[in-house]
């Protein structure tokens, strides 16, 4: 395609993007507002039009997936880009160690450890810390390596406040060297440390990069902006592409900062923004603007429909969350006998234990479906973990169900230890039908043939069993329902009574040790297993706490395990409906979208600071502009949580939608007014009502700059107020990167206010 073709075919902003030059230049690309063909473009018409050497750009992104389509969408529009670097981060941060290796005291030949190596690693490192410990460890040393942080680094007590995580981290990091490779964390860290100490080889690298550019920069982390910094000087063309509103991956190190304080660090920056949407229609882009407007970190824009007008979205207040299942079925069927595809529909929730009843729904009603992003629910790790306790309780001869959970959390009980007492059963059971036993027994008798070490532990998991089975409870003789263990009409009795099967599955939870087990693994991998489990209890919440009970919510479960698998017989179907973590919708488009569970405590949660809420906040902005033409968003009066049916309210982004915005089926709450301003996000919440601003928050603004005699220049990149002055805070981002909050009630003394 020639230059002028492929300038042609650009909108005026995107023109504008594409020729600047000069200056720093921050593409603020709202949702659907073409920021890949931006980029793209940028880079062919530097090598054809500007007659720029192409292996002097270097374009950085965050997946292989999205390196590789911007690799390919440049080659097709001029050739020569297929000399350009297109790299992710870490794909640039182990060239560059393979090439300065030495300075970086490091092997050419090393290998990058991934997260199971280096808990490997530290468990040799500190042999006193336990698997779990370690993996707690490994995940804070990746997060310090995410802020270039060492273990003589005074801001690393921000990480983790463990007197001993220092030492930890040191001995980690000795024993990581002794074995010349490196981890994730070094990949970025390494090279930025060598860049700047290291001046050779700091000009090698800006005389060979003429051009950075970085995709998705609002997901980029401390360490990744500083590596920017240092690949970069004052002669570099520095181009970064993203959209603060879409900032969603702070629990993965993302710091939005980066992109709200861009044009502090690259003096002279032009902000061009991109907000021509060409998704979605008029009325979903102004729910998205209107909720996204109530964020105070954020540089501004406003999206507009290039599809013109269309549905407005629809808000549905439901009674329960079967209801919920029941509405979205509804609507996808409806949908459906007028030739609508499966495929244009797309469920979002907050979080993976969500999908459970989706999925039991869809499958009853034959709706074809696909879980994105995660395992079906009863393949994930952790339910197959609680319905082993399950089966082995209702069953204690199940050698599946007891070889899965006999050893888990680990208690010494390995796999010969196993073979051991299920060899010892069978052989007891093979001496005729009398004296039957069944594993339970067999490890109760194992002393005699197991150490001492391994009986006691096999000792302790009996102890487990028993009082789980004493737990259960006795059957009352009453008619169950087959499929479901309480009928339509009395279910509501049944969540009266705290006689219920949902007390017993979180017995086992708690008794069985793996909701600590799981709880470690959700702060290490941002996983949701505690939930999944706690989803997975929920569910029993119809079934009464007996043997009877029991079986009945087994069967229940067995036959949507054998609904799934005759689906899949004939492989996945192609025109299904997409189950999906708001999270993992980032780059999805939709025709029709439903964001289900917008309650207070359920999205967002009530245990959030001000920023964490404005991070929700966006989440919310990113599921709206995922959808392009029809827009539904459901909430629960009564949900089903921690085993008990609890009344809910609003989310309290809902109120934010404004009049008009959305139309309400359903019966509203009373008193739900969208477009209130004076709303409740619970305890640490930004929900603040208007009032006028003291005179501190007006000097000490964000955007102010400050001196500090310990950490020395800054500027105040954040802002919380209070319902007093004395509760006024502010966050200061200092040159050396540290960041650091204040009172300036009360430490205004160590701090001075000065002129640009």
């Amino acid at each position: 395609m020639s230059g002028c073709e492929y300038l042609n075919v650009l909108n005026p902003e995107q023109y504008e993007a594409v020729v600047h030059e000069g200056s720093p230049l921050l593409i603020l690309a709202g949702a659907g507002s073409g920021k890949t063909r931006v980029i793209t473009t940028k880079i062919a018409y530097l090598i054809g039009e500007k007659g720029l050497d192409p292996q002097s750009i270097l374009a950085v992104t965050f997946t292989k997936k999205a390196a590789n389509e911007m690799a390919e969408r440049a080659r097709l529009l001029e050739e020569k880009a297929a000399f350009t670097q297109i790299r992710t981060f870490h794909s640039f941060g182990a060239r560059f160690l393979r090439t300065f290796s030495s300075q970086a005291g490091i092997g050419p030949n090393f290998t990058v450890y991934d997260d199971t190596d280096t808990v490997t690693l530290l468990s040799k490192a500190v042999p006193s810390l336990s698997r779990q410990q370690a993996s707690h460890a490994a995940h804070k040393i990746s997060l310090a390596k995410d802020y270039c942080l060492f273990p003589d680094s005074p801001d690393l007590v921000q990480v983790e406040s463990d007197p001993d995580f220092p030492d930890i981290y040191a001995a980690y990091q000795q024993r990581l060297r002794e074995t010349g490779n490196v981890d994730f964390g070094d990949l970025i860290m390494l090279p930025v440390c060598v860049l700047r100490a290291d001046e050779t080889v700091r000009a090698h690298m800006h005389e060979r990069f003429k051009v950075i550019m970085v995709d998705e920069y609002q997901d980029s982390n401390t360490a990744q902006f500083l590596l920017l910094q240092q690949l970069s000087s004052s002669a570099t063309y520095v181009c970064v592409v993203g959209d603060d509103d879409q900032s969603i991956y702070k629990f993965r190190g993302a710091e939005v900062k980066n992109i709200l304080t861009f044009q502090e660090h690259f003096p002279g920056t032009k902000i061009i923004r991109l907000e021509r949407n060409y998704r979605s229609v008029s009325p979903i882009l102004h729910a998205a603007d209107t909720v996204v407007q109530n964020n105070t970190e954020r540089l501004g824009k406003t999206l507009r429909a290039e599809r013109g007008s269309g549905k407005r979205p629809v808000l549905a207040f439901l009674p329960t969350q079967d209801a919920e299942t029941a509405y979205c079925a509804d609507l996808i069927q409806k949908a459906r006998t007028m030739g609508c595809p499966y495929a244009d529909w797309a469920i979002l929730y907050r979080t993976n234990a969500q999908s459970l009843g989706f999925e039991t729904e869809f499958l009853h009603r034959k709706i074809p479906y696909t879980v994105v992003g995660s395992l079906k629910f009863y393949e994930r790790e952790e339910i197959k973990d609680i319905l082993a306790f399950l089966a082995l309780v209702v069953n204690p001869k199940d050698e599946i169900a007891f070889r899965r959970i006999v050893n888990k959390p680990a208690r010494s009980v390995g796999a010969v230890s196993q073979d051991k007492i299920v060899d010892f059963v069978r052989s007891v059971n093979a001496r005729g039908q009398d004296n039957q036993i069944d594993f339970i027994q067999g490890c109760r008798m194992s002393a005699s043939f197991l150490s001492k070490k391994t009986a006691d532990a096999v000792h302790g998991f009996v102890s487990v069993m028993e009082s789980l089975c004493s737990f259960l409870g006795e059957d009352d003789g009453s008619p169950k329902d087959s499929a479901h263990g309480t009928t339509a009409e009395n279910r509501s009795d049944a969540d009266k009574t705290d006689q219920k099967l949902s007390v017993f599955v979180e017995k086992i939870i708690l008794s069985s040790g793996l909701n600590e087990y799981y709880s470690a693994q959700d702060e290490i991998a941002g996983t949701q297993k505690t939930a999944n489990m706690q989803e997975l209890a929920n569910s029993a919440v119809f079934y009464p706490k007996t043997l009877n009970g029991l079986l009945d919510f087994l069967d229940h479960i067995e036959l949507d395990r054998t609904l799934e698998a005759a689906e899949e017989k004939n492989g996945e179907p192609q025109d299904a409906v997409t189950l999906i973590t708001l999270h993992n919708t980032k780059g999805l488009e939709f025709p029709r979208v439903i964001i289900t569970g917008l309650e207070k405590g359920i999205f967002p949660r009530v245990d959030k600071d001000s920023e964490e809420i404005e991070e929700e906040r966006r989440l919310f902005y990113v599921g709206i502009t995922r959808a392009k033409d029809e827009l539904y968003m459901t909430s629960c009066a009564m949900r089903r949580l921690y085993g008990r049916t609890e009344y809910t309210e609003p989310s309290p982004f809902l109120y934010e939608l404004g009049n008009k915005t959305a139309d309400i089926e359903g019966r509203a709450p009373y008193g739900f007014s969208p477009s209130s301003r004076a709303v409740s996000f619970g305890e640490g919440g930004s929900g603040k009502s208007a009032k006028a601003q003291s005179a501190l928050e007006r000097r000490w603004a964000k955007g102010v700059r400050v001196y500090h005699d310990d950490w020395g220049y800054g500027v105040i990149v954040g802002t919380k107020a209070g319902a007093h002055d004395s509760d006024y805070v502010i966050t200061v981002q200092f040159e050396n990167a540290a960041v650091k909050r204040f009172l300036p009630k009360y430490q205004a003394h160590s701090l001075m206010i000065t002129e640009d």
